[in-house]
């Protein structure tokens, strides 16, 4: 599946380069190969994954992906990853700034399946291209989308190929940096697990809920959201929004001079902040400010 040939064709606030915004262009990539990949195989594969987490695999086709989570008994976000369909397999791929490794997490429920868990970090590369639907030519690499960054494709290559490929990429294409993809990320409002969560949140309320299928069968921890879902409403909300001045991760929010939530990712993009906050249901619709003044509103 994967092989040789030539190319043919957080914490604080982000400040990115001219890379961010050429990512939703489609004239810029990022390279995720320090990302988790973990290979997922086995008659019993697919079944058995499909149970456990909150996405619908069912009729998945090769070169196509879906973001998924997986929780716990009672509904919060362990991890969050997006699970890629190889041909012969799963190859699960998982920002490596999550505490907990998917495939220490997915071990437990092997028990006597004929599931195999393979951690291929170190011998595979992705490249990610937010803005294209189809990544490069580069013969030996499989197409992936979306791309695990949330929107684009990937392009899933053997690690011996990476340092040829992403030289031959960046003759056409601008490299973004980390920087770059976080402001990018930011700007468009995509969630990130490690960053934007707290231990014991719920999908809905870290901004995670469009990576649940709740028309699916069961899988673990879907009573728990269900229930949210269906009989009430979250505790609060992840918010995309625009902020009118320089904003920062960690700030409180204030609605009307009453604590409403914190800011948990901040971004400059295109000459505009953003801002993704985790918000106090009730406050969610009012006026917000942080606590050093700086007033947000939605982007519309």
């Amino acid at each position: 599946m994967l092989g040789g040939g030539r190319l043919s064709g957080g914490s604080e606030a982000r400040t990115a380069g001219g890379a961010a915004e050429l990512l939703s262009a489609g004239k810029a990539f990022a390279d995720l190969s320090s990302w988790r990949k973990i290979a997922v195989s086995g008659a019993d594969a697919p079944g058995w994954l499909d149970a456990l987490v909150t996405a619908d695999l069912d009729g998945m086709a090769p070169g196509r992906a879906r973001r998924t989570l997986l929780l716990s008994p009672t509904g919060a976000v362990l991890a969050e990853f997006t699970v890629a369909d190889t041909g012969d397999g799963f190859l699960l791929l998982q920002d490596p700034a999550q505490a907990r490794a998917v495939d220490e997490l997915l071990e437990p429920y092997v028990l006597s399946s004929d599931v195999r868990l393979q951690d291929r970090s170190d011998g595979l590369a992705v490249f990610a291209f937010p803005g294209r639907t189809q990544p490069p030519k580069a013969p030996g690499g499989t197409a992936s989308a979306p791309s695990a960054l949330g929107a684009g494709v990937d392009l899933i290559c053997l690690a011996e190929d990476r340092q040829r490929l992403r030289d031959a990429f960046s003759e056409a294409f601008a490299v973004a940096s980390e920087e770059d993809v976080e402001a990018w990320r930011v700007a468009s409002g995509i969630a990130r697990f490690a960053v934007d969560a707290d231990d014991g949140d719920l999908p809905m309320e870290c901004g995670l809920g469009e990576a649940v299928a709740f028309a699916k069968g069961c899988f673990l921890g879907q009573e728990a959201v269900a229930k949210v879902r269906n009989l009430g409403h979250p505790r609060r909300v992840l918010l995309r929004l625009a902020a009118s001045g320089a904003a920062r991760a960690g700030e409180r929010l204030l609605a009307d001079g009453v604590d409403a939530g914190t800011v948990t990712s901040a971004a400059a993009l295109g000459g505009r902040w953003y801002v993704l906050a985790r918000v106090r249901w009730e406050a969610r619709s009012g006026p917000l400010r942080t606590s050093s003044g700086v007033s947000l509103a939605p982007v519309g």
